[in-house]
């Protein structure tokens, strides 16, 4: 429970990074619309985003992993246009925008993820 929890502010942590440093990523709501976005977000990587990437995996290798980049961007849309439909104030105004917001949102969940440690490795 405590690692689904760290893993969803996490995500919160890095849409917030992602909306504030990326032009074309907007929040409207404040900390309750990040954490609903968060929580979209999660369950889009969870459920979604292995299908696409088990069907794109010939582009995967052939880009050297580059294209996991365009999945993220195509993830971070669909979260976008999901949370649109339940009322949530969070926009990407387009591909490039939500390319470097997914970005800005892999380098901030890698180095939260190393900051914070991985609880399986303690003895």
């Amino acid at each position: 429970m405590r690692k689904l929890l760290l893993r969803w502010l996490i995500n919160g942590v890095a849409l917030y990074m992602a909306a504030d440093l990326v032009h074309g990523i907007d929040v409207r709501g404040g900390w309750l619309a990040l954490a609903v976005m968060a929580l979209i977000f999660g369950l889009v990587n969870a459920l979604i985003r292995p299908v696409l990437k088990l069907l794109t995996c010939p582009l995967i290798i052939l880009t050297l992993g580059l294209f996991t980049l365009v999945i993220n961007a195509l993830m971070l849309m669909l979260a976008s246009w999901l949370g649109r439909q339940f009322g949530i104030g969070f926009y990407v105004a387009g591909f490039w925008p939500a390319l470097r917001g997914a970005l800005v949102i892999s380098v901030v969940s890698f180095v939260l993820t190393v900051l914070v440690g991985n609880e399986n490795s303690r003895c």
